[in-house]
């Protein structure tokens, strides 16, 4: 298990169902509430991948992806989103978002997405 993942979800629910879906495929290091907490927690953990929520308090995941990707372009960032979210989408592919996965998704779906962005 070498790659490492920051989750980032406004839900705690949210929060584990990714965490168990990419266990023990990845190793989740740390977790973010916030757009805030996301750019902090990655800056002091630095993983290999991080999933984003867009909707969020404080900073959406749009402004934390271009936060990372403006001081660590390399960053690997998979958007998680609702169906309903096309121009969020849009705006986040614009902010360096690697890829994404829309909500409700299956386990396997998010854990595919990293796989191939990482």
């Amino acid at each position: 298990m070498d790659e490492e993942v920051l989750v980032v979800d406004d839900s705690d629910f949210q929060r584990t169902i990714i965490r168990d879906a990419v266990e023990p495929e990845l190793e989740v290091v740390g977790e973010a509430a916030t757009g805030v907490e996301a750019v902090e927690e990655y800056e002091r953990l630095v993983p290999d991948a991080i999933t984003m929520d867009v909707n969020m308090p404080e900073m959406d995941g749009v402004a934390a992806t271009a936060e990372i990707k403006s001081t660590d372009d390399p960053a690997t960032i998979v958007m998680v989103t609702s169906v309903d979210q096309t121009d969020k989408m849009k705006e986040a592919v614009r902010a360096g978002a690697d890829g994404y996965v829309t909500k409700p998704f299956e386990e396997d779906e998010i854990l595919a997405e990293l796989d191939s962005v990482l």
